[in-house]
């Protein structure tokens, strides 16, 4: 049981209050015929290539979209024999993706029992008006965190900061969810309460503990 009362829940986007993200890369796959290990492959080889992983600075909004596939695509052509179309890689993506009512349905409760609601997400900056005409996200978060704008990402120490200063609330009086347990990690690092979000039937009842 938490010692000190939890005041703020900060939520992730994709994977807790979607269906797994996987689903989206396995969609991929299955309509461009690039296995998920090819993609693994490709952006190992990029991240080698760059010095850092093209993702993540997509995710910081140090490149573009377009920068990013390009860079991918660099890397999948070795690999596959010829240049891949990568253009619809957003669209095959965000139809894959749909909401999770359950945890919806349990994040717009936490505000109406008077919780301050944020959320954290690991976000591309082009992709905002998609993942935000999925859910009600205004209606139930009163702070939105994401990496696309503020040029950090999770798990990286200064989102977890950046966060606190935004929903103006000490770590421990938090609670962080999240399906990535690196991202769980990082933010236990930065003294947050967490919930590895693994499915509905694990995380609200956990979810629900910790609060109690």
């Amino acid at each position: 049981m938490a010692e000190v009362k939890i005041e703020a829940i900060i939520c992730d986007f994709g994977g807790v209050l979607t269906t797994p993200l996987v689903e989206s890369f396995m969609a991929f796959q299955d309509q461009t015929g690039i296995t998920t290990e090819t993609l693994g492959k490709a952006m190992q080889a990029a991240s080698e290539a760059n010095g850092d992983n093209p993702l993540f600075e997509m995710e910081r909004g140090e490149i573009t979209e377009v920068a990013f596939l390009e860079k991918l695509t660099d890397h999948l052509e070795p690999l596959l024999g010829h240049r891949p179309e990568m253009h619809r890689f957003k669209e095959i993506y965000f139809e894959a993706l749909e909401p999770n009512p359950e945890m919806i349905e349990l994040m717009r409760a936490l505000k109406d029992e008077g919780y301050l609601m944020a959320m954290l997400t690991n976000n591309v900056r082009e992709w905002e008006p998609l993942w935000r005409a999925m859910l009600p996200v205004d209606e139930i978060f009163e702070t939105v965190v994401d990496s696309g704008f503020v040029g950090c990402r999770k798990p990286e120490s200064r989102i977890y900061e950046l966060t606190l200063e935004q929903i103006d609330r000490p770590a421990e009086t938090c609670l962080f969810i999240d399906d990535v347990l690196v991202n769980i990690e990082g933010a236990r690092k930065a003294g947050l309460n967490a919930v590895h979000f693994q499915d509905n039937e694990q995380a609200i009842p956990e979810i629900r503990a910790a609060l109690a």
